[in-house]
């Protein structure tokens, strides 16, 4: 019985090898992901029947319905898987381009880049009556740019003469995650920004006040790069078998490692910019995926995409329906379960 399913793309275009098993999980993931997102759509102040959700998106309900439906929960949703995946993705291709399992966007000071430069986007683009004198267009270029700058700064120091140091990456992530923590609350305290609720938005993570404009934005961002990086992903199971092997069957190492920190920070940019610092989602969602498909990257990526999706539209969920009428962000629950997780990865490695 083969374990593989052939994919071809084009007439002697791109082929890639599935795992049988990858499809599977692959499927029931989605299963999950619908079944949440049924269930996202119809839960809150007014409850919504699964078939009324339906009627509702295909704009067949009735008028209550499809106004709860299409203008309040259906960009909160769309912006929640986006970010999930942004997320899973970049957290996979950090994890694979140093080979250190720690690696994840949020504990090595991308996430704050981003955060900083969105919020002195916001700061220095605001007019007196609070208002945006430019494009919100712009406001994911920004976020990458700031992601980019820590994440080449990071990487720098890092570097060694015998390659990337794993433990020196993450000890200095994590002081420039600080660095940029301290930076995000003195631009919000110091600044006249537009609107300091939004503002906030960075500080925590969450995908409250979503809007329909966002999805518009983030969604071409989001699922441009997610493909380039599936298309990518052969690189990465090169380099997995070290740098000689990697360089021995073609592949242009510092051409592919810069291209591919390029995709990861322009994902978490486009994360950040919409939904803030939701964390520990780029840590998580790699590991588990590793779990159920094992670590070639041509199911893992697909996977993990699934899995952070579900992993924040699970938070934002519990957040807004457990503690209601209040609402808890989503960077909170994700937190709450990802520094334990973190914590047992340092100690599970601490003679490695």
């Amino acid at each position: 019985m083969k374990k593989y399913i052939p994919f071809r793309i084009g007439k002697g275009g791109l082929s890639f090898l599935m795992y049988k098993r990858a499809c599977l999980v692959l499927f029931s993931l989605l299963v999950v992901l619908i079944g949440l997102f049924f269930a996202s759509a119809g839960m809150g102040d007014m409850k919504i029947a699964p078939y009324d959700v339906w009627q509702a998106i295909t704009g067949n309900g009735d008028a209550m319905s499809n106004m709860v439906v299409n203008k309040f929960r259906m960009p909160r949703i769309l912006i929640a898987i986006l970010v999930g995946i942004a997320l899973a993705v970049a957290g996979c291709i950090l994890q694979g381009l140093v080979r250190n399992p720690l690696a994840s966007p949020d504990i090595i000071g991308i996430t704050g880049g981003a955060s900083v430069a969105v919020v002195l986007f916001l700061a220095i683009f605001s007019d007196k009556n609070n208002a945006l004198t430019v494009s919100i267009h712009y406001m994911p270029l920004a976020a990458f740019a700031g992601a980019t700058i820590v994440a080449l700064f990071v990487y720098l120091f890092a570097w060694r003469n015998d390659g990337l140091s794993p433990i020196s990456l993450v000890l200095i992530g994590v002081g420039f995650w600080a660095l940029t923590k301290a930076a995000t609350t003195l631009f919000m305290l110091l600044a006249p920004i537009y609107q300091a609720s939004q503002a906030n938005v960075w500080i925590t993570g969450t995908v409250y006040g979503s809007s329909w404009q966002n999805v518009m934005i983030l969604a071409p961002w989001v699922l441009i790069l997610t493909v380039i990086s599936f298309i990518a992903a052969r690189h990465l199971n090169a380099q997995e078998l070290g740098d000689d092997i990697a360089v021995g069957l073609g592949v242009p190492l510092t051409k592919s490692r810069v291209f591919m920190l390029l995709l990861s920070t322009a994902l978490i940019g486009g994360a950040v910019a919409f939904a803030g610092g939701i964390g520990f989602v780029g840590l998580m969602a790699p590991h588990i995926s590793r779990r159920l498909v094992g670590s070639l990257y041509g199911a893992l990526l697909p996977v993990a995409a699934i899995v952070g999706a579900i992993l924040v539209l699970a938070a934002d969920l519990i957040g807004r329906t457990v503690f209601a009428p209040l609402e808890i962000p989503a960077g909170v629950f994700t937190s709450a379960i990802g520094a334990p997780y973190f914590i047992y990865l340092l100690y599970k490695s601490r003679n490695s």
